[in-house]
């Protein structure tokens, strides 16, 4: 066969949504017997009770950080860095500090994403500036 080891990425990789999907599913059903175990109790309360009505509350989002949260970060791991880092290297130390797994992808792209918005603030504000490593990365050091 022509492309067996690209039919047989794209089986795992079905694979795996599909395991994703059932997941979600099951966490669905757990949601919408919650809901109803919740509805029952609000009708012990009060029966004539119009559960239409309530709004449903917005989910936060993912790995939601405080207000200045990814700039203390930031100064920290700055702080203790002997030479200038990268963005990465700052986000993996938020990472850790913040009890998230730095194995998953997704979880520490949004969070570099972050700590480059607060490095970007905090050289705006003269705290911190970036310096120009090999290749197409950038380093980041205190200004002293």
């Amino acid at each position: 066969m022509e492309h067996e080891h690209a039919l047989s990425a794209l089986l795992r990789k079905r694979g795996e949504i599909a395991g994703q999907i059932e997941a979600a599913q099951a966490t669905l059903r757990e949601f919408v017997s919650d809901l109803d175990a919740v509805d029952a109790t609000i009708r012990l309360f009060d029966p004539n009770a119009d559960l239409g009505m309530i709004k449903s509350k917005p989910v936060p989002p993912r790995f939601q950080a405080f207000r200045g949260e990814m700039q203390r970060h930031c100064l920290n791991a700055l702080r203790i860095a002997d030479k200038p880092i990268t963005s990465l290297d700052i986000t993996l130390k938020a990472c850790e500090a913040r009890g998230i797994n730095p194995n998953d992808p997704r979880a520490v792209v949004l969070i570099r994403k972050r700590v480059s918005a607060a490095l970007y603030k905090l050289g705006e504000r003269g705290v911190a500036r970036s310096i120009p490593l090999d290749g197409e990365y950038k380093g980041w050091e205190l200004v002293r």
